[in-house]
């Protein structure tokens, strides 16, 4: 499925209950962070492997609510999500050399 068909489809769903009017820039970044914070708590006081291993369901239903808040408010910005994560694939090509980056887990300006 291409990523327009499931904006259409969150758009659709969004429609129908005319949910719009709460969906501006602001609450879908807020939205964003607390579905992604919901998220986090699925790990906290446990391994990841325990989590991984043993929430399959919660966590795609998390992961699922951080994606569709994310796919929406690039929607409303008007940003193409692919265009966009092209693009920051781009910057980090420059930012994270293969040959700087290879096996270390350091942020480009570290060493600064």
């Amino acid at each position: 499925m291409e990523i327009q068909e499931l904006v259409d489809e969150i758009n659709q769903f969004r429609d129908e209950r005319n949910w719009r009017q709460f969906h501006n820039a602001k609450d879908l970044a807020l939205s964003i962070s607390l579905e992604a914070s919901e998220l986090l708590e699925l790990f906290q006081w446990k391994s990841a492997d325990d989590v991984v291993s043993g929430s399959q369901q919660e966590l795609a239903e998390e992961l699922a609510d951080v994606l569709i808040y994310c796919l929406m408010l690039a929607d409303d910005l008007d940003f193409d999500p692919g265009t966009i994560i092209r693009q920051k694939l781009e910057t980090n090509r420059q930012k994270y050399t293969i040959e700087e980056s290879y096996g270390s887990s350091e942020k480009y300006n570290s060493a600064e």
